[in-house]
């Protein structure tokens, strides 16, 4: 019995206990690791003529034996000496995959894509097993030799067994894993099945160049037999046939000119469980320092739990076509956190478990190269494709203005460009750009009006209003709506935007305003004029409407510009009704918010000024309060806002009647 080297009790205690997270990988290690065998075969045969390798039957075999509990990865790669049994498994960390990529780093992705780095891949076999028996025969050499261990006590190492690999063209490696029995707190039974390994090779090692087989059982009808009688059924017989596991060859290493869109669908619908065709695919390759291949997937329809607490955003990461990570959350930003996709390079610098990155730059640099991608083809779908884009912005909207909000507005000028909004003049989608467009001449500010219902936004007075007098409004239905804007504050204009109206123009910032706001201006010099001779003298009868409503409203004035509604309410200051209405709707939402400075405004030219003056003059108090209450109530009923007590409005109704 050997020891192993270098402290290895220690180490590979740590290894097998800490180092995987997953005990699942312990298949994708192995493969990789004969993946590398059969490499390095390769590059043997291209470098010396009198090596003959038929590159068709090289091939990585799995079986099974659920009697004997045991899991068995082959290969007929280039195997190993005793001396290099004992060389790198012998020694935890010792990589002969590492030393071979080095001496021949200049071949590396030619025909050659070694995968292993750290040389402790291998024992992730302990995870599972409580013995491991590795048998090897060196390209040219006369017989096999063995490597045994149960991980712990230390190891052996000799001659193979008579019948193990003893063909003369039998080289290569087989490795034997002993599972360990199941308990309540690890299942090993799971892999000691045909569905489970292959959901395993499927789900990690799908993409291994070489084939991954496994005799499967499957079933097949018997010949019907001459003399069967009429009400004969047909006979099923069970029997084995050796099937390739694996697809060898991703789709994403392929030149999109290469794949044809339905080749694309189904990877996408199959891969990623949508039942749907994906709305855009992008399809990219870097070349340089870092190098990677990139397929990313724009979906047709919001997937259901996309908001829930419970969704994982990321790409799935690959190194040398090997899973990495199934979500690497740090390649997408979250308002992106719908694409699906993959990104392989084999230049990403892991962790000694390979399932983690060590250099987050290089990271950053993959995803600040996906997000621009993912924000150029919407901006193409966005311009050439309308009516699939309002399709994607109804499903994911919400979150690329959530993601504005979340930074503050520092993504604003990007995300900004992909937002739409329902505009009232237009009764259609828009950009902030086809706004500012159709902006009447000396306009200053982006109208919007946020509530519950376009439809009942549509129909606010205020809102008709300003539509009448030119001005568009912006229909927004969303509870971030009003949070995004306040983070934006504005929209920068350039200079050559809009139509042929505003082409030239000097860029700009125009700032958002809500309709809503005590301080709109949208009347015009002859209503203002009106409305001033209008409130001429009522000083009394404005403190007398402000005492009748107590605290409920900070001030009560008369206004122009209010169309048809007798009276509105507005806000004054940063927090707007519908920013109260929306944390209001959210257990403890308004703690720490400043309180919203309510505004009743009053219109001069309506019918209803007239009663309120009549009360006034005739000092009929009790009226006037039941008429400043009926009017208070219903602005914030318009506005879509609760009123304090439904029952009291309605006999306040009641007695005007």
């Amino acid at each position: 019995m050997r020891q192993f080297k270098t402290e290895s009790k220690k180490l590979l205690d740590l290894m097998i206990n800490s180092i995987y997270t997953n005990k699942e990988i312990f298949l994708r290690e192995l493969i990789s690791n004969a993946s590398d065998a059969l490499d390095k075969l390769s590059f043997e045969a291209v470098n010396n003529p009198d090596v003959q390798v038929d590159r068709d039957a090289l091939a990585i075999d799995l079986a099974f034996d659920k009697d004997a509990r045991t899991i068995t990865v082959s290969d007929n790669g280039i195997g190993m000496t005793a001396d290099e049994l004992d060389k790198n498994l012998g020694t935890i960390a010792h990589s002969g995959s590492q030393e071979f990529k080095q001496a021949n780093a200049e071949h590396q992705g030619d025909d050659m894509d070694i995968i292993g780095q750290f040389g402790v891949g291998f024992y992730s076999a302990f995870m599972v097993a409580d013995r491991v028996r590795v048998v090897s025969r060196a390209l040219g050499a006369d017989a096999a030799n063995a490597w045994e261990s149960d991980g712990v006590t230390g190891y052996t190492v000799g001659a193979a067994e008579p019948g193990e690999r003893d063909g003369a063209d039998d080289h290569g490696t087989t490795i034997t894993l002993h599972l360990r029995p199941s308990t309540d707190d690890e299942d090993t039974d799971k892999f000691l099945s045909e569905w489970g390994l292959r959901d395993l090779v499927r789900r990690y090692s799908n993409y291994v160049r070489y084939p991954v087989r496994m005799m499967v059982e499957k079933s097949r009808q018997k010949p019907k037999p001459e003399d069967a009688p009429e009400d004969y059924e047909p006979e099923y017989e069970s029997y084995q046939e050796l099937e390739t596991l694996n697809s060898m060859t991703p789709i994403w290493k392929k030149r999109s000119s290469e794949v044809e869109q339905k080749d694309y669908d189904e990877f996408y619908t199959s891969t990623f469980h949508d039942w749907e065709k994906p709305a855009r695919t992008i399809s990219f390759h870097a070349e340089g320092a870092l190098s990677y291949d990139a397929l990313l997937f724009i979906p047709s329809q919001q997937p259901w739990d996309l908001y829930s607490k419970d969704y994982e955003k990321g790409l799935a990461l690959y190194s040398s076509n090997v899973m990495i990570q199934e979500k690497c959350a740090d390649l997408l930003p979250d308002y992106y956190n719908f694409v699906h996709g993959i990104v392989d390079s084999p230049d990403v610098t892991l962790n000694i478990s390979r399932e983690t990155l060590q250099q987050n730059s290089q990271l950053r640099a993959i995803a600040r190269r996906v997000e621009k991608k993912v924000h150029s083809e919407l901006c193409d779908m966005r311009d050439n494709d309308r009516e699939a884009y309002e399709k994607f912005f109804k499903n994911f909207g919400r979150g690329l203005k959530f993601g504005i909000y979340s930074a503050y507005g520092s993504n604003a000028a990007d995300l900004g460009q992909l937002l739409l909004f329902w505009s009232a003049r237009e009764g259609k989608q828009v950009t902030f750009a086809e706004y500012v467009a159709g902006m009447k001449e000396g306009q200053d500010r982006i109208y919007y009006a946020a509530g519950d219902s376009q439809d009942r936004l549509g129909k606010m007075p205020v809102v008709k209003n300003a539509v009448d007098h030119g001005f568009d409004v912006l229909l927004c239905t969303e509870d971030v709506d009003e949070f995004m804007f306040q983070m934006m504050r504005s929209w920068h204009v350039d200079s050559q935007a809009g139509d042929s109206e505003h082409k030239g123009t000097e860029a700009r910032d125009v700032e958002f305003q809500n309709v809503s706001d005590a301080n709109l201006d949208l009347a015009t010099e002859d209503e203002k004029k009106r409305a001033e001779e209008a409130a001429e003298g009522k000083d009394a009868l404005l403190a007398d409407l402000k005492e009748a409503l107590g605290e409920k409203v900070g001030e009560v004035k008369v206004v122009a510009g209010l169309g048809e509604a007798p009276a509105a309410v507005a806000s004054e200051g940063p927090i707007s009704l519908e920013m109260e209405r929306v944390a209001a709707q959210n257990p403890g939402g308004s703690e720490g918010m400043p309180e919203v400075r309510r505004v009743l405004q009053l219109n001069p030219g309506h019918p209803v000024f007239g009663k309120l003056v009549a009360a006034e003059d005739a000092g009929d108090k009790d009226r006037l309060k039941l008429l400043g209450q009926v009017l208070y109530d219903q602005a914030l009923l318009v506005e879509g806002l609760p009123i304090d007590d439904p029952v009291e409005f309605a006999k306040n109704v009641t007695s005007l009647m």
